[in-house]
């Protein structure tokens, strides 16, 4: 798989109840335009986890891929902690 211009994302992994499927949330951190306070966003995506190897709380990096369901269009590149380290 080439990751020229694939988005890569770093989260956590928030639910693995789906075979083959983990949801994982993205916080991203930004100063807001007018207030000048940090503010902090977080998003769900559903990422494709062909081994069933991620189990939640992992911090996980996720490489966009191709519509592989109605709602998954992200792939687990690597675990980058596993939650009981």
């Amino acid at each position: 798989m080439s990751l020229e211009n694939k988005m890569i994302r770093n989260g956590v992994v928030v639910s693995n109840k789906a075979d083959k499927t983990v949801v994982v949330v993205v916080e991203r951190k930004f100063q807001h335009p007018l207030y000048n306070r940090t503010v902090k966003n977080s998003k769900k995506y559903m990422a494709h986890d062909e081994t069933n190897a991620c189990n939640i709380g992992d911090q996980v990096k996720i490489v966009e891929s191709r519509p592989l369901s109605k709602n998954k269009r992200w792939v687990v590149l690597e675990i980058i902690q596993k939650s009981g380290e």
